[in-house]
């Protein structure tokens, strides 16, 4: 089984990656045509919205005793999948 500290050193990874991924994807926002930007703005600020969350849910696991751990745990891993299939959209959309 894996220890708390692995899982949270693991999202941890995934949110940093996710941050800088999402610091790449603002860049191309702003640069995107007048008609594509505020469409594709939006989605990515709702990526770092969630990303945002996420972060906050791991705080609370840094912080939870082994008894809150596997409660706290099962929303983190929920926020970071969120964050996945809200990448994997916006990645897709005709605008990237």
């Amino acid at each position: 089984m894996e220890t708390m500290q692995t899982h949270v050193g693991k999202i941890e990874t995934r949110l940093r990656k996710w941050g800088k991924t999402l610091d790449k994807l603002a860049v191309k926002a702003d640069e995107a045509g007048a008609e594509v930007k505020a469409d594709y703005r939006k989605n990515v600020d709702d990526l770092k919205t969630k990303h945002q969350a996420a972060r906050v849910k791991l705080d609370e696991l840094k912080v939870a005793g082994a008894e809150k751990w596997q409660t706290l745990k099962t929303g983190v891993e929920g926020a970071c999948n969120e964050i996945e299939d809200a990448y994997r959209k916006l990645k897709s959309s005709p605008e990237k």
